[in-house]
Parts: structure tokens; C-alpha cells; sequence
């Protein structure tokens, strides 16, 4: 993938929106689950997000333009089953880098099947030093076949949620 200065625009109004309050007219969503503890941990975790390692460790990575998460960096993932399989173009949007809070969040481009954003963070608690791991989103469908999905994909789109946070689950 090219590193060139993006081009396709977001499929979305509201990018940047997961920093804070999500906006209306969306589904939204947000997992927040401890993964263990220790400094050593958010840091590994951290790392491994910046990686796309949850991405990749769930299977469906395809490429990044970037080895790690940077704003304007452009991905893309493989969501669904074999033939029934969809190419997802994404576009990093920003990179959390913060003492407590690491991660990064993408939006969709045209031909993502989803319309909206999604933050892949860890988080530490340095009142008793647990980590967390976090997926949050807000998404409306992109697609004809996303809108016929309805509740079915809101449901795919947490299990992998879930998937996601396993997948940084005391690894680096």
C-alpha cells in the first residue's frame, strides 16, 4: 500500500468522533475488559495494537501502508468467510499515545461495508495497575447487504470485539 497522501474520503461526517462522545445516528458500541496487569503488560499490549496485531491475530489482516499505526496511514482487512469474504479499506485516523492510554482508530473508506470508526486501545489503571483492553465504535451500515444484516452483524461486530482484546491478552 502506498504512503502517499490519502485520497478517498472517509465514508463519515464524524471522524475523530471516538476520542470523545459518539455522535447520534449511529450504532454504537464499547468492550472494556481487563487483561491483566503490570506496566509490562501495557506496554506489550500497547505495542502490539500499534502493530495491527489485533487485527492480524484474529486473521483479518490484509496490509498496511506502515508497519505501525500512524494518522493517514491506509489498511485494509478481510472481514467475513471464504467466498463470502469483503475487502475493507480503512484509514487510520489517529494514534493514542498517551502515559495510560495507547492505541490507535480507523474509519471506513468507499467499499468498507460498514460507515463509521472504530478505537483498538489498552489502557492502564495505575490505582491497582490493571490493564485493559479496549474496542470501541460507533458504525451504521455502508452496504446493501450490511442494512439486510441488521442485528446479525451488530452481533458479529462485538464478538470480534471480544476476539480482538483475547487477542492482546498477555502477549506483546
Amino acid at each position: 500500500m502506498s504512503q502517499e497522501p490519502a485520497s478517498a474520503p472517509f465514508t463519515y461526517s464524524d471522524v475523530g468522533a471516538t476520542k470523545g462522545e459518539f455522535p447520534p445516528g449511529y450504532d454504537h458500541f464499547r468492550l472494556r475488559r481487563r487483561i491483566g496487569s503490570g506496566r509490562a503488560l501495557f506496554e506489550q499490549a500497547g505495542a502490539a495494537i500499534l502493530a495491527y496485531e489485533m487485527q492480524r491475530r484474529t486473521g483479518i489482516f490484509v496490509e498496511a501502508g506502515t508497519p505501525t499505526a500512524e494518522p493517514g496511514t491506509e489498511l485494509t482487512v478481510r472481514l467475513g468467510l471464504g467466498p463470502l469474504g469483503v475487502t475493507a479499506p480503512c484509514r487510520v485516523v489517529y494514534v493514542l499515545d498517551e502515559p495510560d492510554r495507547l492505541g490507535f482508530a480507523y474509519g471506513t473508506l468507499p467499499g468498507h461495508p460498514e460507515s463509521g470508526e472504530e478505537l483498538f486501545a489498552v489502557e492502564y489503571d495505575a490505582a491497582d495497575g490493571s490493564v485493559y483492553g479496549v474496542v470501541a465504535a460507533f458504525s451504521r451500515p455502508g452496504a446493501w447487504y450490511t442494512r439486510v444484516g441488521g442485528p446479525i452483524v451488530r452481533i458479529i461486530q462485538r464478538w470480534f470485539a471480544g476476539r480482538y482484546i483475547n487477542a492482546v491478552r498477555g502477549r506483546g
